[in-house]
C-alpha cells in the first residue's frame, strides 16, 4: 500500500478543468514561470516564482497550491502546510477541498496522522465524491490504531471506484461488500 498520494496530479487535475484566468499584471507571468520551471524539476525556482506571483497578489490561491506542491515534493512539510492552508483560505469551495486534501497528505507524511484525519474529513465535508480523500483518511486512522475506520473509509473510496482501495480490501476483507453489523455480536458465556 502507498504511504501517500502525490500532490502535483491533484493540481494537473485541476488546471485541466479549470483554467486559470489571465490576473492582471506580473502575477499570472511570474506563476506561468514557475509553473513551467515546476515541470522540468526545478522546485527552488518554481517556489520563488511562485512566491513573487503571491507577492504581487496575496489571494492568489493557485500560487500557494503550487508552492505547496514544491515543498511537499521537496519534503518540507511544515510549509507545504502553510501554503495548503492558504489555498483553503483563498479558495473557492472546490480549490478548498483540494487544499484540504492536500494539507492532509502532507500531515499524513509528516507524521500528524490526527491532523491528516481531520483534512481529509475538511475535504468529505465539501466533496463527498473524492475518493482519495476516504482512502488517506483510511491510512492516517490505521496508523492511529482505528483499524475499523480504516475498512469504512476503504469501503467508501472502493465504492467510489478506488482501485487501490478495491484491491485491499479484496485481500484482506474479502467480506466487504457486505454490510457491517452497526454492533458487533456478543461473545459467547462459557
Amino acid at each position: 500500500m502507498k504511504k501517500s498520494a502525490p500532490v502535483f496530479p491533484i493540481v494537473m487535475l485541476l488546471l485541466s478543468i479549470f483554467t486559470i484566468p489571465a490576473f492582471a499584471g506580473e502575477e499570472n507571468d511570474y506563476f506561468d514561470r514557475g509553473y513551467e520551471k515546476h515541470l522540468q524539476g526545478d522546485l527552488k525556482a518554481a517556489i520563488k516564482d511562485y512566491s513573487k506571483a503571491i507577492e504581487k497578489n496575496p489571494g492568489f490561491a493557485m500560487a500557494y497550491q503550487m508552492r505547496g506542491a514544491a515543498w511537499q515534493r521537496m519534503k518540507v512539510f511544515e510549509k507545504a502546510i502553510n501554503d495548503f492552508s492558504m489555498v483553503i483560505a483563498f479558495g473557492e469551495p472546490y480549490f478548498q477541498a483540494v487544499g484540504y486534501y492536500n494539507r492532509g497528505i502532507a500531515k499524513n507524511m509528516s507524521g500528524d496522522f490526527f491532523g491528516a484525519i481531520a483534512d481529509f474529513s475538511g475535504t468529505i465535508a465539501l466533496d463527498r465524491k473524492m475518493a482519495a480523500a476516504y482512502f488517506h483518511r483510511g491510512i492516517a486512522k490505521s496508523r492511529t490504531g482505528d483499524n475499523f475506520g480504516r475498512i469504512e473509509d476503504f469501503r467508501e473510496a472502493a465504492r467510489l471506484g478506488d482501485v487501490t482501495a478495491e484491491k485491499w480490501l479484496n485481500i484482506y476483507y474479502p467480506s466487504w461488500k457486505q454490510p457491517v453489523a452497526a454492533v458487533p455480536p456478543p461473545i459467547p458465556a462459557n
